[in-house]
């Protein structure tokens, strides 16, 4: 299998993903903070990458399935995409197959703590 190309691609989708988190600031009022994560909800492949990487045990997770995307200096372009739309771009890197190992592991994980929460902070 090829080494994961993941800054090339995630830089190709930097101008969209940047123009949709300008726009998630702009409603975010004057904290700037959007936070999409649920208290409660279960982490999966379409979760946020952004969920995934502020979740300690998630990133572990990413980690152990897809080194090169989640130590990717580029990845926090794509914080507002999901595994599952991340696919398009890499469907050899993130086949059917990998994408439910990894909804296998998440599951495993407790719910999403709620925002502020100790478990939560950034």
């Amino acid at each position: 299998m090829q080494p994961i190309q993941f800054s090339a691609i995630i830089m190709t989708l930097g101008c969209l993903i940047s123009g949709q988190s300008l726009a998630q600031a702009t409603t975010a009022g004057q904290g700037g903070v959007v936070t999409t994560a649920k208290a409660g909800a279960k982490l999966s492949s379409e979760s946020e990458v952004g969920e995934l990487l502020d979740n300690p045990a998630a990133k572990a997770v990413l980690i152990k399935h897809v080194p090169a995307l989640a130590q990717d200096d580029q990845i926090e372009l794509a914080r507002s995409m999901s595994l599952r739309s991340l696919q398009q771009y890499a469907p050899d890197d993130l086949s059917d197959q990998l994408l439910a190992k990894i909804d296998a592991d998440l599951a495993q994980l407790p719910a999403n703590p709620a925002p502020g929460s100790a478990n939560n902070r950034p």
